[in-house]
């Protein structure tokens, strides 16, 4: 039978919920309070693949290797679909100063994920700064790590949905619901209201905060992040690099990201002059030339921070047409596909083939916040 879900939030988590109902057969209304993908999508890098893998609970790794396996086919088809580049490049990533590279082999190992201590040619003199000779170092390079270019993914993702007959309402927020019983059976915004079969919260970093009717998702928060953009020649780069907390990626046409900071600012997006030199300085040992030119852009975004960086997907704990998919904090992007499909399975009352156990809303509750990485 066909239903009609609403989705509150238009950035990647919500839209790529909308997209796998829609390719259920569900019909879909997705509501944005600004535009759609404007926030932490479109703010952050895109790296599909945690930072250092090895270093997270396997609740994190679990949705995000299900979730890199999926991409090339997952945006092949969003491509297919919008007729759109979302610029997926599989340029591997080098993480340097590993705390135990043979533990971190010995995890990709166990997890099936590539990863060796060698460097490919063009790496080995990149910077006489970084530690990049010969064959051992504290250094971990990971050849199939891809990324993609955010605010292209948001742009073929919002077409897709759009394509396969959902519909977007932007500069709509929704302030409240009605209910009647264990259900909601409306959805009021602060223009007009909408009915639906079920509802999805996908109101990333402002999840915590809650709506007039439903109560707020528990331990997100905001922690903003502060990215420079730099423009080289293409080619300059062409693997990402990360460094205690640091990372460059590149574009294929030159442009390159250096982010990032974490930083328990509330909704404020404001960028400062003291974390841009941090940035910079930091960007220079890798690449020296960057000290001779200035970024060309600076900005912040807002990630859903949650404990663990565990998202919280369910059934919302009041209503039995209501549910979550937030939280993911560093890696909406990263652990899109699979977050939907598990939300997507969790509607239909199908066994999801992940655990959901420790995504549910109670096993959140029991997560203490700290804020390492």
């Amino acid at each position: 039978m066909t239903t009609h879900t609403l989705v509150v939030g238009g950035g990647i988590s919500g839209l790529s919920v909308a997209w796998a109902l829609l390719q259920r057969g569900h019909r879909v209304t997705v509501l944005e309070r600004g535009q759609a993908g404007d926030e932490s999508s479109w703010a952050g890098g895109g790296i599909l693949s945690p930072l250092l893998p090895w270093e997270y609970a396997e609740p994190v790794s679990a949705l995000a290797l299900r979730s890199m396996a999926a991409y090339p086919g997952w945006v092949a088809a969003i491509e297919a679909a919008s007729g759109l580049d979302a610029e997926y490049w599989r340029c591997g990533m080098l993480a340097l100063e590993v705390a135990m590279p043979e533990q971190a082999l010995a995890w990709c190992a166990a997890h099936a994920m590539a990863a060796k201590r060698e460097l490919p040619a063009g790496l080995r003199t990149l910077s006489p700064t970084l530690p990049l000779q010969g064959e051992g170092g504290n250094r971990v390079w990971l050849p199939g790590v891809a990324q993609v270019r955010n605010p292209r993914l948001v742009a073929a993702l919002r077409a897709a949905v759009e394509r396969l007959g959902g519909a977007i309402r932007e500069q709509c927020p929704v302030i409240g619901v009605l209910a009647q019983g264990p259900r909601v059976t409306t959805v009021q915004t602060a223009a007009e209201s909408f009915a639906a079969d079920s509802v999805v919260l996908a109101t990333g970093a402002w999840s915590g905060l809650g709506l007039a009717g439903l109560a707020a998702m528990p331990q997100i928060r905001p922690i903003r992040g502060q990215m420079l953009l730099f423009r080289l020649e293409p080619g300059a780069l062409d693997t990402i690099l990360y460094r205690n907390g640091r990372y460059l990626i590149p574009r294929r046409d030159g442009h390159l990201l250096v982010g990032s900071t974490l930083e328990d600012a509330g909704f404020d997006k404001a960028t400062d002059d003291a974390a841009r030199r941090r940035l910079h300085e930091d960007a220079a040992e890798f690449l020296p030339q960057l000290s001779r030119l200035q970024p060309v852009q600076h900005w912040a975004g807002l990630r859903p921070g949650s404990p663990d960086n565990i998202p919280v997907i369910d059934r919302h704990t009041d209503f039995d047409n209501v549910f979550v998919d937030t939280g993911h904090f560093r890696y909406g992007v990263t652990m899109a596909p699979a977050s939907a499909e598990l939300l997507a399975d969790l509607m239909e009352g199908k066994a999801p083939v992940l655990d959901p156990a420790p995504y549910r809303w109670q096993a959140a509750l029991q997560r203490n916040w700290t804020l390492e990485r």
